[in-house]
C-alpha cells in the first residue's frame, strides 16, 4: 500500500501499522521523543501496534532531537 510518510511516496506492505511505518522511517519506535499524527491526528504511542494503516494515508513522524 502506498502512504504519505513526512510528505514523501511510500510503499508498506498491506496492514502496516503505525508502528511499522516510523521504522520504515528510520525512527527507532521504542525511543522516547517520537511522535505521530495520522491525516494531521496525533496517535498516542499505546495505539501505535494496533492502528492499521489504509492506503492514501498520510503520516508524519516527528523525532525530538537534543542540542545546543
Amino acid at each position: 500500500m502506498k502512504v504519505e510518510l513526512n510528505g514523501k511516496r511510500f510503499e508498506l506492505p498491506d496492514g502496516a501499522t503505525i508502528r511499522d511505518a516510523v521504522g520504515a522511517a528510520g525512527a527507532d519506535a521504542d525511543s522516547r521523543g517520537v511522535a505521530v499524527a495520522v491525516d494531521g491526528e496525533v496517535v498516542p504511542r499505546s495505539r501505535w501496534e494496533q492502528f492499521s494503516l489504509a492506503e492514501g494515508q498520510a503520516l508524519e513522524i516527528v523525532v525530538a532531537v537534543q542540542g545546543g
